[in-house]
């Protein structure tokens, strides 16, 4: 276990601020994620110098009080990688995925959709990347992201058309749960789809959540319900451990 991995194992965050980081921690390397991760952050690094000196202009002092935690020595560079913990956390039950009436009846009525699990991550990333700002999926996450994926611990669901990526979302998963990282949908409704069949497939790996990790209007409209953020960490502390999600070939249909 890395040094910073070993330090992530000892944060507690129920205190953390539920308006500002949790944590500042530069270190992206895989152990290091899959740990921050654990104990219930998620990282968003800064794009850009401008951003890391805001970044180090509004919350060094929270840093230097302990309010906001830190590695010790942890310099300047720390404050390009800010780890968020909000309370409440938006999660999306695995029983609770909404398609809607409406999309729900077209599924149905057409098998022109499939969807997979873990075929195609790298892709799905670098579409959720393309075009986002701020452009938080650095370099350095794609990389860390890929090798938790070689190890089993970061997933992704594709929709398919014809043979085309069309839609998909990916996050890691810690315990019972696939942190939601980020989806994208290039045909109306694609992403939805992905949220609805990773949930299915998490269900049936023994998982118990997704969680979309940022409250909206559009994650609600997903399923996804406010959950205190003490209860969610018990969760990911002491509930059971989800394998991974299967991968075959499915018909999106099934979902409707």
């Amino acid at each position: 276990m890395s040094g910073t991995a070993q330090w992530w194992a000892a944060v507690v965050l129920d205190r953390a601020p539920s308006d500002a980081p949790a944590a500042f921690c530069a270190d992206l390397g895989p152990d290091a994620l899959l740990a921050g991760y654990r104990a219930g952050a998620f990282p968003m690094p800064a794009p850009d110098e401008y951003a890391l000196w805001m970044n180090e202009a509004r919350y060094e002092e929270q840093v230097a009080e302990g309010i906001i935690a830190a590695p010790p020595g942890a310099g300047e560079d720390a404050f390009g990688v800010a780890w968020w913990c909000p309370d409440p956390r938006p999660v999306i039950p695995v029983t609770g995925a909404r398609l809607g009436s409406r999309l729900a009846r077209r599924l149905r009525n057409s098998d022109l959709w499939t969807t997979t699990a873990d075929k195609a991550f790298g892709e799905v990333v670098e579409r959720c990347a393309a075009g986002r700002t701020p452009a938080w999926l650095t370099a350095d996450l794609r990389a860390a992201l890929e090798a938790l994926h070689a190890r089993g611990r970061a997933h992704s669901v594709e929709v398919w058309e014809e043979g085309e990526l069309v839609g998909g979302a990916f996050g890691v998963r810690v315990g019972p749960v696939i942190s939601l990282d980020s989806m994208f949908g290039i045909r109306p409704d694609a992403a939805r789809v992905a949220v609805a069949d990773l949930a299915q497939r998490l269900s049936e790996a023994g998982g118990l959540l997704l969680d979309v990790q940022w409250d909206s209007p559009h994650v609600r409209s997903l399923g996804a319900v406010p959950r205190p953020r003490a209860e969610y960490l018990a969760l990911l502390r002491g509930g059971p451990s989800a394998g991974p999600p299967p991968g075959e070939e499915r018909p999106a249909s099934r979902l409707g």
